[in-house]
C-alpha cells in the first residue's frame, strides 16, 4: 500500500467513524477525553495497550461498524 493509498484509506475510515458516531452517540461516551483513535482492520493481529507512546488510545476494529476494543 503507497503512503497516498494509506492516507485515503484513513480518511474514508474516519468518516465513516463519524457517521457511526451519529447513528450511535453513545459510543462517545466509551472515548476517554484526550485519547488517540487507532483504526484497526478486523483481520490484523495486534497487542492491547492501555497507552502507546505515553498517549491514552482508544482502538476500533474496523468492519462495517466500529467495535470499541476493550483491554
Amino acid at each position: 500500500m503507497t503512503k497516498k493509498e494509506y492516507i485515503e484509506r484513513n480518511i474514508g475510515i474516519t468518516f465513516d467513524f463519524i457517521r457511526y458516531l451519529i447513528d450511535h452517540p453513545e459510543v462517545i461516551d466509551t472515548i476517554m477525553d484526550g485519547a488517540e483513535l487507532d483504526f484497526i482492520d478486523k483481520d490484523v493481529p495486534f497487542k492491547i495497550k492501555e497507552e502507546v507512546r505515553g498517549k491514552k488510545v482508544a482502538r476500533y476494529k474496523v468492519e462495517h461498524t466500529f467495535e470499541p476494543i476493550k483491554g
